[in-house]
C-alpha cells in the first residue's frame, strides 16, 4: 500500500529552509515536521507521494545553494500508523499518483551496478560458462539459469539512462562496463569454442545464429519492459532474464563459433547480438522519453534533449540498416 511514498529528509541552513515553507501547504505533500538543530540549521521531513515527488525534489534544490552544508535522503515508506482510512489521504495520492520513480532515485538504482570489480568479473565469468554449457548440451534449463544473473542488465540501463539525460560522463561509465562484460563473454566463449567439441546438432546454440524479425521483436519488448520496470521501482527478475536472453546467449554464440572456427555462423551471432543491443537501446530510451525523465535545470534540459534526439535517431538508423542485413542474409 506504501510502496509509493517516500520520506525526504533535509538538513540544511536555516535561512535556505525558510524559502520552502510555503511547501508545507502544498498538496502533494501529505506530511511536513521541522526541528531544529543547534548548528544554524534545520531538518525537514516530508512524507511525499509519487504524483509530484520530482517537482518537490526539484524545488528544494533550486533553493540551496551550490555549495554548502546540506543534504536531502530519500527513504521508503514501509507503515504508517494509524493506518490511513477513508478515500482521503494515501488512498487519494496513490489513486491519481503516476508511479514513476524520481530522477535521482533512478540514479542510484541504476548505477549502483557500474564498478567493473571482482564481483562483477565473477558473475559475467560464471553466467557465460553457465550459459556456454547449456547451449552446448542444447538445455534451455540451463541456459535460463544463466539467464538470472544478468549481469549485463545494470550496464545497458545506465546507458540508456544516461543518453536520456545527456550525462557524457554516466554513458561512458556505462559503456565501459557494458563493453568489458560483453568482451569478457566473447573471450569465455572464443576459449570455450577451442575446447569444447563442437555440437551442431543444439538448438539452443544455432538458434543464436540465425536473425528474424522475430528476433527484433523480442529485444524491443526487453529494453522497453527493462526500462518501464526500472522506471516505476517494480523490480522484476523476470525483466532481467528477458535483457540477458537478448544479450548474454548471443555473445557467448560469437565466441563459441571463433573458437570452433566457424566463421559464418559467427558472423550470424554477431549479427545477432548487435540488433539486440541496438533495439534493446532504443526501445529503453523510447519508454524514458515517455515517462518523462529529464535533467532538472534548464540548460541541462537542453543538452539532454539534444542528445536524445541524436541518439535516438542514430538508434533508428542502426536498426533499420540491420533490418536491411538481415533480410539480405535471410534471402541471399
Amino acid at each position: 500500500m506504501y510502496e509509493d511514498f517516500r520520506l525526504i529528509h533535509l538538513r540544511a541552513p536555516a535561512d535556505s529552509v525558510d524559502k520552502l515553507l510555503d511547501l508545507s501547504e502544498c498538496p502533494d505533500i501529505l506530511d511536513w515536521t521541522m526541528e531544529p538543530e543547534n548548528d544554524g540549521q534545520r531538518v525537514v521531513t516530508m512524507l511525499v507521494g509519487s504524483a509530484r515527488r520530482q517537482d518537490v525534489l526539484d524545488r528544494i534544490q533550486r533553493v540551496m545553494p551550490k555549495e554548502g552544508n546540506w543534504r536531502i535522503l530519500i527513504q521508503p515508506l514501509e507503515a504508517a500508523i494509524p493506518k490511513p482510512q477513508g478515500p482521503e489521504d494515501f488512498q487519494e495520492e496513490r489513486a491519481r499518483a503516476k508511479r514513476i520513480q524520481s530522477r535521482e532515485e533512478l540514479y542510484n538504482d541504476i548505477t549502483s551496478g557500474l564498478t567493473i570489480d571482482s564481483n562483477f568479473l565473477a558473475l559475467v565469468i560464471l553466467s557465460s560458462i553457465v550459459a556456454a554449457i547449456g547451449m552446448l548440451k542444447d538445455n534451455v534449463a540451463v541456459v535460463i539459469g544463466a539467464m538470472v544473473i544478468a549481469p549485463l542488465l545494470g550496464s545497458n540501463l545506465a546507458f540508456i539512462f544516461a543518453a536520456s539525460l545527456g550525462d557524457r560522463k554516466l554513458i561512458v561509465s556505462a559503456a565501459k562496463t557494458a563493453a568489458t562484460g560483453a568482451g569478457l563473454s566473447i573471450l569465455i566463449g572464443v576459449a570455450i569454442g577451442l575446447l569444447w567439441p563442437f555440437n551442431p546438432e543444439s538448438g539452443e546454440l544455432m538458434s543464436r545464429t540465425h536473425v528474424g524479425a522475430d528476433s527484433v521483436a523480442l529485444a524491443l519488448a526487453s529494453g522497453a519492459a527493462a526500462a518501464l520496470s526500472v522506471s516505476t521501482g517494480i523490480a522484476s527478475a523476470l525483466v532481467g532474464v528477458m535483457v540477458a536472453v537478448a544479450l548474454l546467449p548471443p555473445a557467448m554464440a560469437t565466441g563459441i563459433m571463433l573458437g570452433a572456427g566457424e566463421i559464418e555462423l559467427a558472423l550470424g551471432a554477431a549479427l545477432l547480438l548487435t540488433v539486440n543491443l541496438v533495439a534493446v537501446n532504443l526501445a529503453g530510451q523510447s519508454v524514458f522519453l515517455i515517462q518523462g525523465l529529464k535533467p532538472r535545470t534548464w540548460y541541462e534540459r537542453k543538452s539532454a534533449a539534444q542528445s536524445v534526439r541524436i541518439s535516438i535517431i542514430v538508434w533508428v538508423v542502426a536498426l533499420t540498416l540491420l533490418s536491411i542485413a538481415i533480410w539480405l542474409r535471410n534471402t541471399i
